[in-house]
């Protein structure tokens, strides 16, 4: 059986990930290989949990109510079993979602990914977002909790504002989205995210990561996790042109800008 504590030190990661020294066990461990679909069958969630095993992502993502078996299938790999919160609109009250989080933490799960109360950041009610995420939080510590912005609906200075909720919430990741909302993940607002977090606080990018290239790309803007259904496709790709398509990725980056001058304390 593999202890806990080995899978969580497998998931410790929150900083960028170095695009240069990647292999395909490293990337294959950025990936929660997501099952949240509604309508999936018992027989097709276990199917996705022999999936996740045999490519050995990061975690499966379940729906809650999956996560008894999805924990009792995976207790002797190094996939960590993991699920949602609010899932999908993050509108649920407080004591709800932190009653279900804990509720999750008792049944194994060893990470969570919540949704805020989109409409109350949206709002502008900073206050009641930072409370809510910051109560729940504190009572499932020390699980990591990774937070759901869903970006679609937001303004860039709403993302910016609720990134910096989560710093103050102690949040361990921020996470663009559900999957559920008319776009997914987007390159520029990953960069985005990871520069209001900087590198102690993990990124997230989910919804429409279906290829390597989109993969890539999310952790060349940052993103240290990816949530992604398409797993043996991202996995066959890597092995069919994994070091081609690191390179490209790589070449297609823009330059690093040259200092203009000395930088005065007000640039620091």
């Amino acid at each position: 059986m593999v202890a806990v504590r080995q899978i969580k030190a497998r998931l410790a990661n929150r900083g960028p990930i170095d695009l240069s020294t990647l292999d395909e066990r490293a990337l294959m461990g950025c990936i929660d290989h997501s099952i949240l679909k509604p309508e999936l069958t018992r027989a097709e969630v276990e199917a996705a949990i022999d999936v996740a095993i045999e490519w050995e992502t990061a975690t499966v993502c379940c729906r809650p109510a999956d996560l008894p078996l999805v924990v009792s299938k995976l207790r002797r790999s190094v996939v960590g079993p993991t699920t949602v919160i609010g899932f999908p609109h993050g509108a649920h009250m407080s004591q709800i979602k932190e009653r279900e989080a804990l509720v999750a933490v008792d049944q194994g799960a060893v990470e969570l990914d919540v949704v805020i109360n989109i409409g109350a950041l949206r709002s502008g009610d900073l206050g009641y977002v930072r409370d809510e995420l910051a109560s729940l939080v504190y009572a499932v510590g020390p699980t990591p909790v990774k937070v759901i912005l869903e970006t679609a609906y937001l303004t860039p200075e709403e993302v910016e504002a609720g990134c910096r909720l989560v710093l103050e919430a102690r949040g361990a990741f921020v996470k663009n989205g559900t999957g559920y909302s008319p776009r997914g993940a987007e390159p520029g607002e990953i960069a985005l995210m990871r520069r209001v977090v900087g590198d102690r606080v993990g990124v997230k990018a989910a919804g429409g990561v279906r290829t390597l290239d989109a993969m890539l790309a999310m952790i060349a803007a940052g993103a240290c996790r990816v949530g992604a259904t398409a797993t043996p496709a991202i996995g066959a790709e890597w092995r069919a042109r994994g070091p081609e398509a690191v390179r490209a990725i790589i070449a297609a980056a823009p330059a690093p800008q040259a200092a203009a001058g000395p930088a005065s304390s007000e640039d620091e």
